[in-house]
């Protein structure tokens, strides 16, 4: 798949931090080489975009509202039902340069490693594995169980990336919208969008010199 006229997929599910998401879609559906980003809210991300962005407009609609994106970007936006177990993204014969699922919450975790496909994110996220293009797991819970660590080993094994929202606290401040962005491009990086020196990656240090 070259480099221009990707198509991705955004599943968001329902665990805490819709900051995220919402950060991803705007850098994602801004990036030119974006054709078509296809986009998921469950029901239970519904209620917590709910109370964490406070939008009257829950599920995509609210998501999409709060990402704040232009008329192009937005055009690029096609948006699914959870429950639209028919939607393009449910086959591997809809091409994608890869799915992240972002907060991915321990149900939807547990649903992949054991392959059910009750819901549209359950089976996006199948068909990822199964078609062996990048499926980016963004799993935001503390402390992990055993299952956690089993399911995580389990998806890993079969080819999916485990990509905690783990703050890169070598960029220094208090900004969280800045860890936020770098997380985001890291997301973009694994997908093979990563942009030149936008300032939020490591530039390393220079040698230490004795005074």
């Amino acid at each position: 798949m070259g480099t221009m006229g990707k198509r991705i997929a955004l599943l968001v599910s329902g665990a805490s931090g819709m900051l995220l998401p919402q950060r991803f879609l705007a850098l994602a559906a801004g990036r030119p080489e974006i054709e078509g980003l296809h986009l998921v809210v469950s029901r239970g991300a519904s209620q917590v975009l709910f109370h964490e962005l406070g939008r009257e407009r829950t599920g995509a609609e609210g998501l999409l509202e709060a990402a704040g994106l232009d008329a192009a970007s937005r055009a690029k936006v096609e948006v699914h039902r959870d429950s639209e177990l028919d939607a393009p993204i449910s086959s591997g014969s809809r091409r994608l340069a890869g799915t992240v699922v972002l907060p991915c919450s321990s149900g939807t975790l547990g649903a992949l490693a054991t392959g059910s496909a009750a819901t549209l994110i359950h089976r996006a996220g199948a068909v990822a594995l199964k078609e062996r293009w990048p499926l980016l797991l963004g799993f935001r819970e503390t402390p992990l169980h055993v299952v956690h660590l089993e399911n995580l080993r389990l998806l890993a094994w079969n080819g999916a990336l485990v990509v905690p929202p783990i703050p890169a606290f070598y960029l220094g401040g208090e900004d969280l919208f800045r860890f936020v962005d770098a997380y985001c491009q890291r997301l973009l990086d694994h997908l093979g969008l990563g942009g030149g020196d936008d300032g939020l990656r490591w530039q390393g240090r220079a040698p230490f010199s004795a005074p």
